[in-house]
């Protein structure tokens, strides 16, 4: 098969949005599932259990995000009413944020936690204790 990638790579890296952790998420993986099609050679088209195949990593990848998404909720929850310490860069400046949380909240697909005033990133706990 063969794929012009330097284009279509290109120009799906420069118009996806790549996450905070700069990973490629689901939506990246299709459109180069779907550039890759487009860009196939008619006379030697992409073999089917290839196709297959990558149907099935994009599967494996969307249940592993769901399961992600869900031990994170699962992690937030477990923190409410616990004493926490978290580390938080504001601007370039860690703050250190101790107390009980309060409340959480999803934003952005991110949890927070709140604790007192401040809004904590689930990812910011360093520790946590009764």
């Amino acid at each position: 098969m063969n794929v012009n990638t330097n284009y279509s790579f290109s120009n799906i890296y420069n118009n996806s949005k790549i996450t905070s952790k700069n990973q490629l998420g689901k939506e990246d993986f299709l459109k180069l599932l779907v550039t890759q099609l487009k860009n196939q050679d008619p006379l030697s088209p992409m073999d089917d259990k290839e196709f297959i195949a990558q149907l099935a990593q994009f599967s494996t990848l969307e249940q592993m995000q769901n399961m992600n998404n869900s031990f994170n909720a699962i992690r937030a929850i477990n923190l409410i009413g616990k004493s926490i310490n978290a580390n938080i860069n504001e601007n370039g400046n860690v703050r250190t944020v101790m107390g009980k949380v309060d409340t959480i909240y999803k934003q952005n697909g991110e949890y927070f936690l709140e604790v007192g005033n401040v809004d904590v990133p689930l990812d910011a706990v360093t520790s946590v204790s009764e």
